[in-house]
């Protein structure tokens, strides 16, 4: 799926339509010491407890996700591109 580099989209902080750069939004790194990661190795230690491993059931696609970045106020925003879609987003230059 092709998405320009640039868009005009409705910025919040200026309150009106102002073109927007587009860039893909990429995840961060994972804390190690974050509260899901506790609890997780809390569950999974000694004998007791749900054993770690894969899910039964998978999701079909993920949700594209963009950020937007005006041009006036350089505020930044995410956006989903469309719904679950096992096509990756690319973006046009």
């Amino acid at each position: 799926m092709k998405f320009p580099n640039e868009i005009n989209a409705y910025c919040p902080k200026c309150r009106k339509k102002t073109k927007n750069k587009v860039r893909m939004a990429s995840k961060g790194r994972p804390r190690s010491s974050a509260w899901g990661n506790r609890q997780h190795e809390r569950t999974i230690m000694g004998y007791v407890g749900k054993v770690a491993g894969e899910k039964a059931v998978k999701k079909l696609g993920k949700k594209q996700k963009v950020i937007l970045e005006c041009s006036v106020c350089k505020k930044k925003q995410e956006r989903i591109i469309g719904k679950r879609t096992s096509k990756k987003l690319e973006l046009k230059s």
